[in-house]
């Protein structure tokens, strides 16, 4: 569990178990609340409480003398709510993905400082060329070892609520909501690039390994951007996955992968 995260520990293990739910851990069955306390390092009581939360949400069918089971299959539409209350942003779906990925990996803050915004990055927050932003170089890493390099830009008079620190503690976008923005949409796109000598050194592959390579422009509710995100992912840590109805609607999912064998 991460202790710097400003959630109840109650409410990390739920999502912790709700992701491994989704991904299918559990389909003998969920281990026994005391099993779960030692792995969480959590009393019963806690563990209970986020147990409660899963079945209140249809997500788990708990039974006297039968155990803790995962319930059938269903559609997912229950918005992410902050346990300290707040309005949820139209960016629930993947800002809780975005904790659910931090409940599970350390970060290492590399860099965050102003700088003038090169021509590519005012072009993609539609500021003037040489206007100031904050740039902040991160890697998040798994107990197995680094997962992502990430570099991310934004206008600078929304990031002067929040600093280095902060960085090492919270997803960007949770601090750029929390200084009062109202989150809208989103643009992503998922190609790969080769690790350059920098990258390779912090995600710990050779020079020129294949990497996932993720861009992202979010945007505010009044369409005006506010993070425009480069990630560098190895992909054996690190999947996307999207389903994609038939009349063209997709639900995405980010996960980190656990139980390497290399």
């Amino acid at each position: 569990m991460n202790p710097t995260l400003p959630l109840p520990k109650y409410h990390q293990i739920y999502l912790v178990l709700r992701e491994q739910l989704r991904e299918g851990q559990f389909a003998g069955g969920l281990p026994p609340e005391v099993a779960l306390s030692k792995q969480f390092s959590a009393g019963r009581v806690t563990v209970r409480r986020a147990l409660e939360q899963l079945a209140a949400e249809g997500l788990i069918i708990r039974q006297a003398g039968r155990g803790t089971r995962p319930a059938p299959p269903q559609v997912d539409t229950a918005p992410y709510r902050n346990p300290q209350g707040g309005k949820a942003s139209r960016l629930t779906g993947l800002l809780e993905k975005i904790v659910n990925m931090s409940l599970r990996t350390s970060v290492k803050v590399i860099e965050w400082r102003t700088i003038e915004a090169p021509s590519d990055v005012a072009q993609a927050l539609q500021i003037p060329l040489g206007a100031k932003v904050k740039k902040g170089v991160r890697r998040r890493s798994l107990a197995e070892g680094p997962v992502s390099h990430i570099t991310t830009y934004v206008p600078e008079d929304l990031a002067s609520r929040f600093g280095r620190g902060d960085l090492a503690r919270k997803p960007i976008l949770r601090l750029i909501e929390e200084s009062g923005v109202e989150l809208g949409r989103a643009h992503q796109t998922v190609s790969a690039r080769q690790a350059d000598a920098v990258v390779a050194a912090e995600l710990d592959v050779a020079v020129g390994t294949a990497l996932l390579a993720v861009r992202r422009l979010v945007f505010d509710s009044s369409e005006r951007p506010v993070q425009w995100l480069h990630g560098l992912y190895r992909p054996d840590r690190y999947e996307y996955q999207m389903d994609i109805s038939q009349v063209g609607s997709s639900d995405a999912t980010i996960s980190v992968k656990e139980n390497l064998s290399g």
